[in-house]
């Protein structure tokens, strides 16, 4: 029996360890939808088009927020010529359009961001 223990207290350690290798960062940009974002209906990655038109909005926040309640798009953060999916839309909502600091863990591969903490990015 001692020695199933040891192996377990090993394996509980083992997963802990790789679990804290996952720090926390801090990510900024915008939060957009994922249309405007990846270039879908736009040549910019941005929200300029579709405000010209007016077809969505005449904000950065109504575009985004018109675009995921009607054309299925998803929270994502833009920053820069990265995007990165969000997995915490209930602690994302209300800041459509605006510039955040995401205090998160990354996973690279997916690029996907888990939300712990959503602020206003004071730095524009």
């Amino acid at each position: 029996m001692n020695r199933n223990a040891t192996w377990c207290a090993a394996g509980i350690l083992a997963l802990a360890g790789a679990a804290y290798s996952q720090s926390t960062k801090v990510f900024r940009g915008e939060v957009s939808d994922s249309q405007c974002a990846l270039n879908i209906h736009s040549l910019t990655r941005s929200h300029q088009e579709m405000l010209k038109s007016k077809s969505m909005g005449g904000t950065a926040n109504t575009c985004s927020v018109y675009c995921i309640e009607h054309l299925g798009g998803e929270l994502v953060l833009a920053s820069g010529q990265d995007v990165f999916w969000l997995d915490r839309p209930d602690l994302v909502h209300g800041f459509e359009g605006q510039r955040v600091r995401i205090s998160g863990v990354l996973d690279a591969k997916a690029k996907r961001i888990h939300v712990l903490k959503v602020e206003l990015d004071e730095k524009q």
